[in-house]
Parts: structure tokens; C-alpha cells; sequence
């Protein structure tokens, strides 16, 4: 019995590393201010990429240019953080399915 459990805490490790793995190659974006301020971040929510309009980077409009970049990325990581749950909700519900838990 613990050997059948050990085993499936061993491929569960596996397959979360996998998972980590290929949440690297997965990217999302998020948006602001109708594409003005552009954020990609990947699915482990790690910031790649950051465009700013070039009607943004003038004195005037640094108090907007802020806001939409904060904007941007919480959508970015908003929308990185749902990719990394559904892809870890698939491990779990893979390695979980079989082992007849109550309430799963």
C-alpha cells in the first residue's frame, strides 16, 4: 500500500516539474488603455516583454503611462496565475482521479 502511495507521490512530483517546465514556453498578455501598454508574462508569471505607446512617453502623461502599466500587468498576471491553476488543476485531478477520495 505504501509503496503504491510512494510511487504515485513520485510521479506527481514528476508531473508537476513538467508542468513548471512547460508553463516557461506558455505566454500571456494583458493589456491597457485600448493596447497602449502591452505586458507578456509567461505561465510561471514571469515578465518578458512591456510595449509602450510612443504618445505615453512624454512628462504629461506619466501619471497615465503608470496607471496603465499597472493595469497591464496585474491583467497579465491575472491571466498567467488562471493558466498556472488550470495546468496544475490537470496534474492534480490526474493523480487524484484514481485514488478515490471523498469529495475530489
Amino acid at each position: 500500500m505504501f509503496g503504491d502511495l510512494f510511487g504515485k507521490l513520485q510521479e506527481a512530483q514528476q508531473k508537476m516539474s513538467d508542468t513548471k517546465e512547460r508553463l516557461k514556453n506558455i505566454t500571456v498578455a494583458g493589456e491597457a488603455g485600448n493596447g497602449a501598454v502591452k505586458v507578456v508574462v509567461t505561465g510561471n508569471r514571469e515578465v518578458q516583454s512591456l510595449e509602450v505607446a510612443p504618445e505615453l512617453l512624454s512628462a504629461d502623461k506619466k501619471e497615465e503611462l503608470e496607471d496603465l502599466l499597472i493595469t497591464a500587468l496585474n491583467r497579465a498576471l491575472k491571466n498567467a496565475e488562471n493558466t498556472w491553476e488550470a495546468e496544475m488543476k490537470n496534474v492534480a485531478g490526474g493523480m487524484l482521479g484514481g485514488m478515490g477520495l471523498p469529495g475530489m
